[in-house]
């Protein structure tokens, strides 16, 4: 249906209403909003009544503040909301602008331009035009209507569609926040087992420091023993003073000792940079779980809050990346290296405690069997030694024996040569007389033979006897010589008993036992 052409723009009639809305052009039926009511009717130029077009006002839908079926899927939440949902905002109510129709100018045989409509309102709305007009104010009306009932329903989907995802979000983040609190737990967890560990092994290992430094010091007595051994024995005199099984073993117990004060020195010196990498790893480990421990409680703070919480606020900027936040992956490999690291220290400081344990066990063995060398090789020298002087205090007695002997037979062979005088003088005493027979009486007779015989016989037997008073006296002196030889060295080795027995032996009691050496004592 096209409308009337007009004369001329002219305002309505007072009273008459004003289109401010379409017609359905296929139902033929325009909506108008009357006192608030939705009102249907037919679109036809004939009459109206108003029983026809007014129809009674729809009932508001009940669960309008409840979600739709369509929004309980399997992703709604399990429990009730905590708060009630807020209502939706109220849409203001403003009136259309007005459109202006502009009607054309009446020409026709009915329009009222004459003479006879002087005075009065010219280019007036035709009834149909009036009707067409209310049509379009129904039309709109209705159409506004239910645009504003399609976008309350939108909204109110929207908002219970909000609410769930945002709820949905809420429990997936407090989820997240378990999920990390968890890990963060067993980071936390890992980390402190690891610093108990390493704080108890770095007291083991302070244990075998002390063992090592009590047995370094433990060192210090058989180092001053077998030096002093080899001083005291340098005072024996020449005949003893050599190189005997003794002095070697002495030797060689000072030198282990000096090689095993540096073996222990070194240790300790590892051991002590053991235990600084230890206290080094477990700082790096607690400085690690101080950060877990305040990041487990802010987690768990944040765990805590709900809707309901009195001490949350807006915070627009947190909403961002810091530039330096790790990664997850990066965070558990820190954790990770960390432990690994103070585990491998861990398990070196342990090789450690056993290698010193070995080292002070195999020490205190070396050591001791060292020293029973020692004492061994004292004990067969002074049973060498006391039978050697034994032997010699034998000879010495059987040499004073001798040396008694020998002047005796001296004295006996002086007083044999003296014996000899007499018979000597008595024998010349003859020849001379005879040798004043007178004439040939000086007759060589067997007598004159004889005493000359008797002579001679005295003078060998003085003669021999003087050879062997020579020998016998040359014999005393040599046992005198021997005497005091066996004497002087019956002293030296009266001396080497006494400085090995009594000095030596007397001063290795105190050598360390083996809990001392060990380091246990």
């Amino acid at each position: 249906m096209t409308p009337p052409t007009r004369h001329s723009p002219r305002s309505l009639p007072i009273g008459s209403p004003r289109c401010h809305g379409n017609t359905d052009p296929t139902s033929g039926r325009a909506g108008a909003l009357i006192g608030g009511c939705r009102c249907r009717f037919p679109c036809s130029s004939g009459k109206v009544a108003a029983a026809d077009w007014l129809l009674p006002l729809p009932r508001r839908r009940q669960d309008a503040a409840r979600p739709s079926a369509a929004m309980a899927g399997p992703e709604a939440p399990a429990r009730p909301l905590l708060t009630a949902e807020p209502p939706p905002p109220p849409v203001p109510i403003s009136a259309l602008p007005p459109k202006v129709y502009e009607a054309a100018l009446k020409t026709g045989p009915d329009s009222s331009s004459g003479l006879a409509t002087a005075g009065f309102r010219s280019a007036k709305y035709l009834p149909p035009e009036w009707h067409q007009s209310n049509y379009c104010q129904y039309h709109r009306a209705f159409a506004s209507c239910q645009e504003a009932e399609r976008n309350r329903d939108e909204a109110k989907e929207l908002c219970e569609r909000t609410a769930a995802a945002a709820q949905r979000a809420q429990q997936d983040s407090t989820a997240a926040l378990g999920q990390r609190l968890q890990d963060i737990h067993f980071w936390k967890s890992e980390l402190q087992k690891e610093i108990e560990d390493l704080d108890a092994e770095t007291g083991l290992l302070a244990a075998q420091k002390l063992r090592l430094e009590r047995a370094l010091d433990a060192t210090e007595v058989p180092y001053s023993i077998a030096t002093d051994n080899l001083q005291c024995r340098e005072r024996r005199q020449p005949p003893d003073l050599v190189c005997d099984e003794v002095e070697r073993e002495l030797l060689k117990e000072a030198e282990l000792i000096r090689n095993i004060q540096e073996l222990l020195k070194r240790t300790l010196m590892q051991a002590s940079n053991q235990m600084r990498l230890n206290r080094d790893h477990k700082e790096i480990c607690e400085m690690d779980w101080s950060d877990k421990v305040e990041t487990y409680n802010i987690d768990d703070k944040c765990g805590r809050y709900n809707n309901q919480s009195t001490n949350i606020q807006f915070h627009p900027s947190s909403v961002k990346f810091e530039e330096s936040a790790s990664t997850p992956e990066t965070w558990a490999k820190f954790s990770h290296d960390n432990i690994y690291k103070a585990e491998r220290e861990k398990q070196a400081s342990i090789n450690l405690r056993a290698l010193i344990d070995n080292i002070l066990h195999d020490v205190s063995e070396d050591l001791r069997m060292q020293c029973a060398a020692v004492n061994e090789a004292f004990a067969k020298h002074l049973e060498e030694l006391d039978d050697t002087k034994h032997k010699l205090e034998h000879h010495l007695k059987k040499t004073l024996k001798e040396i008694g002997d020998q002047e005796a037979n001296i004295a006996a062979l002086k007083q044999a040569i003296k014996d000899k005088e007499a018979p000597m003088k008595v024998a010349q005493t003859r020849l001379y007389d005879r040798s004043f027979r007178p004439n040939v009486e000086l007759c060589r007779d067997a007598a004159q033979f004889r005493l000359i015989n008797e002579v001679e016989e005295l003078t060998e037997s003085i003669e021999s006897l003087k050879k062997k008073l020579l020998e016998a006296e040359q014999s005393l002196r040599n046992l005198e010589d021997t005497r005091m030889n066996l004497e002087k060295e019956i002293a030296v080795k009266t001396n080497s008993i006494f400085i090995d027995r009594q000095k030596c032996l007397a001063h290795r009691t105190r050598y360390p036992s083996t809990l001392k050496l060990a380091g246990y004592q």
